[in-house]
């Protein structure tokens, strides 16, 4: 509207650079569009591969917990053995990035890499990964193929030389057409790329993944079909206060996520430490395996057969406790070792484990309230999951679209949202964010906060601020907020000392009543007291966190001998902007050695 009331050339160059935008974002749609076919020919090369690696490693059956049960006692313990004797040269010396679940190489990628990903990512995942999980590794196929996904889009985008906007957007649109073709399941992979890959995303760019992930998921219908996942008799809610059952089941979720994820990396930290060559690790890691199997087949492969065992009430309270015990270290054994694999696909069989020994412990104890074990299942799976990844939203939706059932919605809603709340309060980190923590590397809402730890807060604050009096009436306070660029301003009291933090926001209450409060209220009346502070020889890095944990935008400096003087402020928009500075003087650097 501003507009049209402008000059000529304003009312006449609007509509042509709405015109241009909107070339530009049909142009891009072309993208979207090819993204999510290579994504969805990736991810059904991927399984291809994995039924080949099958077909070549194991006696024929109806399911692949048919071929291992069947299989002889030496061919258990060799066959994971030789896939990780194989696969470990391949993972070492030319593709190190697919070793482990896949999906943190992508969140920094995203973070600090300007969404490049090396082409040859692409082939050497599907191969090494389909070659693991097809000799039995107790792995995912889920992570690989978020990798795989993110490698199309990155390589496509970077083939056509987009912007690295444009990149981040093709990257996380081919990792939610590999989730999309994956599962049957375009909302879960437009939900994965955006709480777990992007974390923030302009809304405008949801539709480009949108897209992408339901290209990737009518293809993959066309060649698998269109049913869901797992097959599920059928769900319901006997009675609503049944919800403190799913509450409690997803209380247990939690401890068992927090579980699996450190026993994950202590193993991850016990292998690197074996006075042993990394390329001989998967093979070891392998042999080990295939003795846990002669004991429990069910560790073996993806695990999708012993789910829905369980989603049929064929699972007993025995094998599930014994199948909980025995996954969970399998998969510690597999990603600990260096093998490449997902995590998603072993915490859906632990959550349909302990879904399965709680439903049943339940309807032992309460035999007359006639409830279906079985519902339980998909609660603890959505659950685990919830706790492993830290993100309720796409486990609710990956189960909702998988079972295709609205009923499982508001159970599977209490389990997965008591796990995640209670991972973030014991332990706080998802098993993706562990990979990079131990790698030296803090994510914070899709940044690399690690590389600010060597950058000083007095080095990028701003030492001439405005302030206000704490006795400052309210006219004083109106007019200085309407004159500021930035109205955020430092109370003082009498002292000099800080008193609060006074934002335009603050005075909303006050503007109403502003003829009769003008004479009556001052500074101290509106201002935060409780004021979030730094020192001055904190890092940047612990001004991010702070900024993120309280979303406020800035922060006061206090001097370091006495917590009372302010000698600064630190604006978030500086500290981006430093960031910023960092990269790509970082990037620059890098890009001269080479």
């Amino acid at each position: 509207m501003l507009i049209a009331f402008g000059t000529g050339v304003e009312k006449e160059g609007y509509p042509h650079a709405l015109k241009r935008q909107g070339i530009k974002d049909f142009s891009f749609l072309a993208f979207s569009v090819a993204i999510g076919v290579l994504a969805a020919l990736g991810a059904l090369g991927f399984r291809a591969l994995i039924e080949l690696f099958q077909g070549i490693f194991w006696p024929s059956g109806m399911t692949f917990l048919d071929r291992v049960t069947s299989a002889p006692w030496w061919l258990k313990i060799l066959v994971p053995a030789c896939g990780g004797l194989l696969a470990g040269p391949i993972i070492t010396f030319v593709v190190p990035e697919a070793r482990g679940p896949g999906v943190p190489e992508v969140i920094v990628s995203v973070a600090n890499r300007q969404s490049t990903m090396r082409h040859r990512v692409t082939v050497f995942k599907a191969l090494v990964t389909s070659l693991l999980i097809g000799s039995g590794a107790s792995l995912g196929r889920e992570g690989p193929i978020v990798q795989i996904g993110s490698s199309i889009g990155s390589s496509l985008a970077q083939l056509f030389r987009l912007s690295p906007d444009m990149r981040r957007i093709c990257l996380a649109s081919g990792a939610a057409a590999g989730i999309a073709a994956t599962f049957n399941a375009p909302i879960a992979g437009t939900l994965f790329a955006v709480e777990i890959i992007l974390l923030d995303i302009e809304i405008a760019h949801i539709s480009h993944i949108i897209i992408s992930a339901v290209v990737s998921s009518a293809l993959a219908r066309i060649f698998w079909g269109n049913f869901p996942a797992f097959k599920v008799i059928g769900f319901e809610l006997v009675h609503y206060w049944e919800l403190f059952f799913y509450l409690l089941l997803g209380l247990l979720a939690g401890l068992m996520a927090i579980g699996f994820v450190r026993l994950v990396y202590a193993m991850d930290g016990l292998f690197r430490k074996l006075p042993v060559f990394d390329w001989i690790k998967p093979a070891l890691g392998g042999l080990l395996l295939g003795c846990l199997a002669l004991i429990c087949p069910h560790v073996m492969g993806v695990g999708y057969d012993t789910i829905n065992m369980a989603l049929v009430d064929a699972l007993p309270l025995q094998l599930a406790l014994w199948i909980l015990a025995a996954k969970m270290i399998a998969t510690a054994l597999c990603i600990g070792c260096g093998m490449s694999g997902g995590i998603f696909a072993p915490s859906l069989v632990l959550g349909s484990a302990i879904g399965t020994a709680v439903g049943l412990l339940i309807c032992h104890l309460l035999p007359h309230l006639g409830l279906n074990p079985s519902d339980y299942v998909l609660a603890g799976m959505a659950a685990v999951v919830a706790g492993t990844t830290l993100a309720p939203i796409t486990a609710i939706l990956t189960i909702f679209e998988l079972t295709n059932s609205y009923q499982t919605i508001l159970p599977v809603m209490v389990s997965c949202i008591a796990s995640t709340l209670l991972v973030k309060l014991l332990f706080g980190y998802s098993a993706y964010e562990m990979k990079l923590l131990k790698q030296g590397i803090s994510i914070v809402r899709g940044h690399d906060i690690g590389i600010l730890r060597n950058l000083s807060v007095g080095d990028y604050m701003e030492k001439d601020f405005e302030f206000l009096e704490v006795r400052a009436p309210l006219t004083e306070i109106v007019s200085r907020v309407i004159q500021s660029p930035f109205p955020h301003f430092v109370v003082m009291n009498d002292r000099g000392e800080l008193a609060g933090v006074l934002s335009a926001r603050d005075l909303k209450a006050s503007m109403d009543n502003f003829d009769v409060l003008k004479d009556l209220t001052i500074a101290a009346d509106l201002m935060t007291s409780q004021v979030v502070t730094l020192s001055l020889q904190d890092n940047l890095e612990k001004a991010l966190e702070l900024f993120e944990k309280f979303r406020i935008s800035i922060l006061p400096v206090m001097h370091s001998n006495d917590a009372r003087v302010v000698v600064g402020i630190l604006k978030k928009d500086n500290l981006l902007q430093a960031y910023r500075e960092k990269v790509l003087k970082d990037r620059i650097l890098s890009c001269s050695i080479k």
